[in-house]
Order: structure tokens, then C-alpha cells, then sequence
């Protein structure tokens, strides 16, 4: 038989026992033959009778445990095929009673330093580059599993969730505050100014084309050309009184400032005029197809960067790897806090399920057949059990030694 067979152990003791029954049988014949040839024979011919009884004794008790003796169907043998269920019963209650409980999974992870292990098993670049391969080649089928429709309701519909609880007024005038507490907002007056004045300097042409299409005929062109110096002047002195610090102008700017954000904190009106302009903007044709062709590019360049040799991905996933486990290996206080985390996580997980476990354990044994129970237990149990049919053989012997001893003084 194979040394690698599992009941190889078994079944060498089943035979060492068995051998030493067939012995004390053979001694026994032997010297109750020849006892009266020699007084010392009696000793052995009481050896071997108590031994082989003890021997047949024992057998009989190990066997009855897994079958009927000789296949014989006498009463309470096969004992394990019979009670099979209940046996199920008991095992899974004692696993949950004795193993699963809280102090007991907690002492056991106790002992386990994950977070160190993990960090000396992915220090080891080659085993961090086999983590990031295999999860760069897993990322394709999880793209393609999901659907493009799935995703497209999926984006939109966050989006469309997310935006029912935005209020978008008080938002507006918080950034608005932040704007005006930083003087943001004198700097978008000030570009303002700049943008109008180099508009005039640039359309000065277009602008007195525009004067003289729209005077009367019969005003003659040299009046149109100053009536427009006076007013691009006109134009230019306020654009230069505005950009004054302390002028007007930027003093009424500021107040419409304060004025819209107060509103936009209070007005009702401004809520619901600034959330429709944002749902009609979510909602346009436009914006959907945009964030749809975004989704698409992604996918894209993601499945052609994870079958690509050099993959940035791949080469990422690896990197970080190795960078959690440097800062694993470097912080004993955050190794502290996983580990702690990772073992209340674990105890909790099996303690929670250890009813489901030990229903796994009764219904498994429940669906085995009596015979192939009786097989599993005693390819466990069963070679010590024929130690105990060695020693049945042994003690008996030297019990009926004893008794032959005691009965020649008598």
C-alpha cells in the first residue's frame, strides 16, 4: 500500500493487533497441549487465555464502534452508522460551545501578527508584482461583465440623487463669501474693467462705423467723429474712476455683493431658479453624452493599459504594495491599530457565524451515509484505537498470570 495513503497507518496497527490476537491464539493451543509437561507451561497456557480473551474482547468493542462484528447484526453494534445525526448534532454543538466562542477565536487571532505578515510577504517584490498582476488581470473581466447601459443608469442616476440634496443658493453664497473675505472678488472687478476697456480700444472702428450709420443724413462726418472722441473719452474716464480703490463704482459693487449673497441665503426664489438651471444643464443631451463618452475613454484605456507588457497599472498597484508594506514594517502604532482591527474583525466574523458553521458541520454529516461516517471517523481515531486492542491483549495476559498465581498458593 502506498505511504501515502491515508489509512497505511490504520491499517499497520489493524494488523500488529490482529497478529498479536492470532499469537496468544496459537500459545494458547500450544501450551495447553504441553502443559503437563513442564509446570512452567501453566504460567504461559494462563497468560495466553486471559490474553486472547482480553484481545477478543477488545476487538469486539473497537469493531461494534464502525460495523457488526463479522457482519453480524448484533445488538448496539455499528454503533457510529447508527447514530450518525446525532453524532452530527453533538460535534457541531460542541465546536460551537467549546471552539467559536468569543474568549477562545479572540486568545487564537490574538497570537497572529497579520499586519506584519503582510508586510514581510509583500516586501518581497516578487510576491507584490504576482498581487498587482493578478488584480490588473481580474480589472478586464469585472469592464466587461458590466454592462455600458448598466453604467450609463448607474452614472446618472448618482448624479441625479446626488443633486435632489444639494442647495445650491446657500452654496453659491458660501464660495461667494469666501470670494469676498479673500477680495477675490475685487480682483474679478478689476479684470472686468480691463476686459471693457480693451474691447473699446480694440472696436474703436466698429464703434464710430455704428455712430455714423445711425446719424441723420445729413449730418456731416466730422460731427460723428466727435461726438465719438467725446464719448470713448467720456467712457475712458469713468473705466478710470472705477478702477479707483476707493471709488464709487467699486463701493456699489461690493454692496451687490453683500446684497446677493444675503439674498442667496434666504431667497427661496434663487433656490429654485439656480436648481433648474443646474437640472436642465444635468439633464441636456449634451452633458449626458459627454459623461458617456467619458466613461467609454476610461474603459478603454484602462483595458489597454492592463494587457499592455508594461502596464502603468500593473506597475502602480505594485508600487503601492510595496509602499504599504514599508510603512507597515517602518510605524509599529499603525501595525498596532490594523492588527487590533483585523483580529476584532475576524473573532466578531466568526463568533457572529459560528451557528452557521456549526449547522455547515450537522448538515454534512447529516447527507453522508453511515458506512462512509464510519470510514472517516475511524481513519482518525482508528489507529489508536487498535493500541487500546494491544494493550487489551498485554493487560489481560497479565491478569490471568496473576489470577493462575494466586490460585497455586491458594
Amino acid at each position: 500500500m502506498s505511504e501515502t495513503d491515508p489509512l497505511a497507518p490504520l491499517n499497520k496497527m489493524r494488523r500488529i493487533a490482529t497478529g498479536l490476537l492470532v499469537l496468544m491464539a496459537v500459545v494458547f493451543v500450544l501450551a495447553r497441549k504441553y502443559e503437563l509437561l513442564h509446570p512452567a507451561l501453566g504460567f504461559v497456557r494462563a497468560f495466553a487465555e486471559a490474553a486472547l480473551v482480553g484481545a477478543l474482547a477488545d476487538w469486539f468493542a473497537v469493531s461494534a464502534l464502525f460495523r457488526h462484528p463479522l457482519g453480524l447484526p448484533i445488538p448496539h453494534t455499528a454503533i457510529i452508522q447508527k447514530n450518525k445525526d446525532r453524532i452530527g448534532v453533538s460535534i457541531a454543538a460542541f465546536l460551537e460551545n467549546n471552539f467559536m466562542t468569543q474568549a477562545v477565536v479572540s486568545a487564537e487571532f490574538g497570537r497572529i501578527d497579520f499586519a506584519g505578515a503582510a508586510s514581510r510577504w509583500l516586501a518581497v517584490p516578487a510576491n507584490s508584482e504576482a498581487v498587482a498582476q493578478q488584480l490588473s488581470e481580474g480589472l478586464p473581466t469585472v469592464l466587461r461583465l458590466v454592462e455600458d447601459d448598466d453604467i450609463r443608469r448607474f452614472i446618472h442616476g448618482r448624479i441625479d440623487r446626488l443633486v435632489e440634496h444639494v442647495r445650491f443658493a446657500p452654496l453659491l453664497a458660501d464660495m461667494l463669501t469666501i470670494l469676498v473675505a479673500d477680495r477675490r472678488h475685487q480682483e474679478l472687478f478689476d479684470h472686468l474693467l480691463v476686459m471693457v476697456a480693451g474691447a473699446l480700444e480694440k472696436n474703436q472702428d466698429f464703434i464710430r462705423q455704428k455712430i455714423h450709420d445711425n446719424s441723420p443724413r445729413w449730418m456731416p462726418r466730422v460731427f460723428d467723429d466727435q461726438f465719438f472722441e467725446r464719448l470713448l473719452n467720456g467712457l475712458q474716464q469713468v473705466l478710470e474712476e472705477m478702477k479707483q480703490p476707493e471709488s464709487q463704482w467699486r463701493e456699489r459693487f461690493q454692496e451687490s455683493v453683500e446684497d446677493l449673497v444675503a439674498q442667496l441665503r434666504v431667497s427661496d426664489d434663487y433656490e429654485v431658479r439656480m436648481a433648474a438651471l443646474v437640472q436642465s444643464g444635468l439633464q441636456h443631451p449634451v452633458f449626458r453624452n459627454y459623461v458617456d463618452q467619458i466613461w467609454h475613454d476610461l474603459r478603454q484605456r484602462l483595458l489597454d493599459d492592463v494587457t499592455a507588457t508594461d502596464s502603468r497599472i500593473t506597475a502602480g498597484l505594485a508600487q503601492a504594495l510595496q509602499a504599504v508594506s514599508a510603512a507597515l514594517a517602518s510605524d509599529n502604532a499603525v501595525r498596532v491599530k490594523l492588527n487590533d482591527w483585523l483580529r476584532t474583525f475576524a473573532a466578531d466574523a466568526v463568533v457572529k457565524r459560528r451557528g452557521t458553521i456549526a449547522s455547515l458541520v450537522e448538515r454534512v454529516i447529516r447527507q453522508w451515509d453511515g458506512e462512509t461516517v464510519s470510514r472517516k471517523f475511524e481513519q482518525y481515531v482508528g489507529r489508536d484505537l487498535q493500541f487500546i486492542r494491544i494493550n487489551g491483549t498485554v493487560v489481560g495476559g497479565l491478569v490471568g498470570l496473576i489470577l493462575h498465581s494466586v490460585a497455586l498458593m491458594l
